[in-house]
């Protein structure tokens, strides 16, 4: 299981007097982490050389460095922290030494890796979307049990044979869930599957 950032993180690193500056933050969607990028990017800098990865989808950018200096490095060490759902942009400045194809790729990749490493991680959690339908003379002990479990509700209807509820929890907690529900409501309240999703928590 991989894990996203808990909160945007920053780190700096000066390699022959050019200034590397790495920003990361946590991102589920291709225009949130294009959004960051446009957000920290310094356009009177050198360059800004960035990659993201959300689960199978990923991009990188060298932004004018020779090719597979900056974006591929950065890449590589949102893979190599075992991080997913995250945007690293390193901006550069140049400090008028160049530093050859092996140094930038040391120097971007190193400070994305310590702005990862040195960042606050948490871990992302397979969800399950949930339907669960129960008797109005229930809706108290199903409520209970979904508070226990970290069920978060996202839909409440009331009908006229009873509620039906559309929650999300983790997957691993999905079958316990189930049977406190089955014992709470003396196997009258039912449980289906609605969609599965991977998400954070």
């Amino acid at each position: 299981m991989s894990d996203t950032l808990a909160a945007p993180a920053a780190h700096t690193l000066e390699v022959r007097h050019s200034r590397f500056l790495a920003q990361a933050a946590p991102v589920d969607t291709t225009d949130a982490a294009l959004a960051f990028l446009d957000a920290v990017a310094d356009r009177d800098a050198t360059h800004n050389g960035w990659a993201y990865r959300i689960g199978g989808e990923y991009r990188s950018s060298d932004d004018g460095e020779p090719a597979g200096t900056a974006g591929r490095p950065i890449l590589a060490a949102i893979d190599g922290q075992g991080f997913d759902r995250v945007v690293v942009v390193v901006t550069r400045w140049y400090g008028g030494i160049k530093l050859g194809a092996g140094g930038l790729v040391r120097a971007y990749g190193g400070a994305a890796a310590e702005c990862l490493r040195t960042g606050p991680r948490r871990p992302l959690v397979a969800m399950r979307e949930l339907a669960v339908a129960c008797a109005f003379a229930d809706i108290g002990n199903v409520h209970a049990a979904l508070a226990a479990f970290g069920a978060d509700k996202r839909d409440e209807t009331f009908l006229a044979d009873g509620v039906r509820l559309r929650v999300v929890l983790a997957a691993d907690r999905v079958d316990a869930l189930r049977n406190q529900l089955r014992d709470a409501t003396r196997d009258r309240a039912r449980v289906h599957d609605a969609a599965s999703s991977s998400a954070s928590r």
